[in-house]
């Protein structure tokens, strides 16, 4: 297994109804497929060695020995292939017929897992032909297949090589009920569920199922193999189209849509169920109420083929990236909504420096005081031009405040800066960290004081990448009455401050323009002087890095607990060329991922003593919530492995 990962398929063969040796031929030839292409846990549909639609012939002796028949040459011919694979069969036991799910390893079958809900309405007619369970293990030998098999609903597939890797199956129906047996299996442990499954094609049925999976997988923190009957099943009465999806931790990862192909393949991470499950104080793992069956597989170093989004703060879909920015938008301005409310304030001071932060900062508490029928005028607008400041970012500050009808106030800090560096004996010409830092300490305690002139409050703008870097001025910029980006990580301010642009800004084409214009302007605090052309001279990623990257590792450390190695294989993956998003080569990746550690763990004292805000998202860096870290942690075995990288 590479870094928690492993291949699966949900493999749908073109069955030949009632022929269970024309069935195992394609089961074989599909498994070796599969396994050829690196697949360890391989799942057929429901009954895939006789066909689901056999109606009254699964009372045919014939039809269930041919069955077992079957059976035992899939075992003989799959000794050599190292996977896990389930079938369905037709299994007679303790008198009544069995729909069954059949888990095969190395050509040895280690357990039957029965169906336990039995649909028997509109086309569905199993409890005519199958009986139910039983649910505990109990065991039946079968002459040429075993001794002493499992058979019961409550067995779990445990592999002895590969650690947290605990299969549990269900079949078809199992899933649609209200009380899914794949729930009790995750809560003794299993970390990925299979479901073979015979469900027809009716109008917005595939759509129904689909968001079954994922909900499943989602509530139950798993990874969720899910294979349907298609190609070859009776359309006496209905259509079966196929079609397989694989899901983890509620996200689809892999499908393939009815009637469009046989063969669905993918990674999953078993390592991300685990710690997700280890984190959450609710998911009850205590059950011991299931049959351990182990199992043998050799542990494979494989390429993900999976997409691994460069971006996991950003919805890719732009539907649902526009639904989030709105949601987002609403939880920062109702946050700030019932600051303002329970302060008795009407006022609300923002630095507004032309910049991505406090733009959208300065959105935000717009539509704050929109819910509380506030008028804007009661919002302070301070521009605070100093050294570094430049004409471009200075004229998008003004025009936005007088666009968005805030009353507007100039203050230049150089003359003050000058007279504190003078009382600190600070050469000006040396633009050092205290050149740079005296002038957010300057602002900062302007906008207090103003806050504290009008009886209003100052509106934070540091976002989550900044505060995960340090890259704030303790006392200055880092300080505010309420911070309402603080959990708005810096790819996702840029996605926010777009959609206002675009929904909002539609009918108003100079807030649009100067959204716009914001949006291309460089990050920078502007704390050195320009260049002698005016233009930028401080861009904040040529010092820190790449925002993107940054993010990138941000999330799977704080939501995940990703190992750098694991992160940095991640982001090859999401960053490689050929992609759609800029390419950074190995080196590249690396020397920011060790900057990201190094600056994560030095600067946590900063967010020991951060403002209240709005939480939005999963991951936060509140010490009153989320990252109760100690500030005086080290960061060298994290160093030390990105170092060997």
């Amino acid at each position: 297994m590479s870094n928690g990962y492993i291949r699966v398929a949900a493999i749908t063969p073109e069955t030949v109804v009632a022929d269970t040796k024309a069935n195992a031929s394609s089961i074989i030839k599909w498994s070796r497929k599969a396994a050829d292409e690196g697949a360890q846990i391989i799942v057929f549909p429901e009954l895939s060695i006789t066909g689901y639609t056999c109606g009254e012939l699964f009372f045919q002796d014939t039809l269930i020995s041919g069955a077992l028949d079957a059976l035992r040459t899939i075992a003989d011919q799959t000794k050599n292939i190292d996977a896990l694979i389930f079938v369905g069969i037709p299994l007679f036991y303790n008198g009544y017929l069995r729909n069954a799910a059949c888990a095969l390893n190395r050509g040895e079958v280690l357990g039957f897992v029965p169906k336990m809900n039995l649909p028997n309405y509109s086309e569905f007619y199993e409890a005519r032909y199958f009986g139910e369970g039983p649910e505990e293990a109990e065991t039946i030998s079968l002459p040429g297949i075993g001794d002493e098999i499992p058979i019961g609903s409550k067995l779990i597939f445990s592999c002895k090589d590969i650690p947290g890797l605990d299969v549990a199956a269900e079949i078809c129906e199992d899933l649609w009920v209200p009380d899914s047996p794949s729930t009790e299996a995750a809560m003794s442990n299993a970390t990925v569920i299979v479901n073979l499954s015979a469900s027809d094609e009716l109008t917005g049925k595939a759509a129904y199922r689909r968001q079954l999976v994922a909900m499943q997988s989602a509530k139950d923190y798993v990874s969720y193999i899910y294979s349907n009957a298609g190609i070859g099943e009776s359309t006496q009465d209905v259509v079966y189209g196929g079609g397989g999806i694989i899901a983890e931790n509620g996200r689809i990862i892999a499908e393939t849509k009815p009637f469009t192909g046989q063969e669905t393949m993918a990674e999953i991470d078993i390592s991300e169920s685990v710690k997700r499950r280890s984190q959450m104080t609710t998911f009850n793992t205590e059950y011991d109420v299931y049959t351990k069956v182990t199992f043998d597989l050799d542990p494979k170093e494989i390429t993900l083929s999976r997409r691994v989004d460069p971006h996991p703060f950003v919805p890719s879909d732009r539907e649902h990236l526009r639904e989030r920015c709105e949601e987002i938008l609403n939880i920062q301005a109702y946050g700030l909504r019932k600051r303002l409310d329970h302060t008795h304030s009407k006022c609300a001071v923002i630095g507004i420096s032309g910049g991505l932060d406090s733009t959208l900062a300065l959105l935000v508490t717009c539509r704050a005081f929109d819910v509380l029928g506030l008028d804007r005028k009661g919002i302070i607008g301070v521009t605070m031009p100093g050294f570094g400041t430049t004409d471009r970012t200075y004229d998008n500050a003004v025009t936005l405040i007088r666009t968005l009808g805030v009353t507007f106030r100039d203050i230049n800090i150089s003359k003050a800066v000058r007279i504190h560096f003078e009382d600190i004996g600070q050469d000006e010409s040396r633009h050092d960290v205290t050149y740079e830092n005296s002038q957010a300490r300057e602002r900062t305690q302007i906008l207090m004081d103003i806050a504290n002139k009008e009886g209003g409050l100052v509106i934070g703008t540091g976002d989550l990448s900044e505060l995960a870097l340090g890259w704030a001025t303790y006392n200055g910029d880092h300080m505010s009455m309420y911070a309402v980006n603080c959990s708005v990580p810096k790819t996702l301010v840029r996605h926010l401050v777009r959609f206002y642009a675009d929904f909002y800004g539609k009918d108003d084409t100079e807030l649009r323009r100067v959204l716009l214009d914001v949006l291309d302007t460089p990050v920078s605090p502007e704390l050195l002087p320009p260049e002698k052309n005016g233009t930028i001279a401080q861009k904040t990623e040529d010092l820190v890095g790449p925002y993107e990257l940054h993010d990138f590792v941000l999330y799977y450390v704080l939501r995940y607990g990703f190992t750098p190695k694991k992160i940095f294989e991640l982001e090859k993956n999401a960053f490689k060329s050929g992609s759609e998003e800029e390419v950074y080569d190995c080196d590249t990746i690396k020397k920011w991922l060790k900057t990201f550690y190094r600056r994560f763990f030095s600067q946590q004292f900063k967010r020991s003593a951060i403002p209240d805000g709005p939480k939005v998202g999963t991951v936060a860096l509140s010490p009153r919530g989320d990252l109760r870290m100690p500030s005086d942690a080290s960061a060298r075995i994290w160093l030390d492995e990105a170092e060997s990288l």
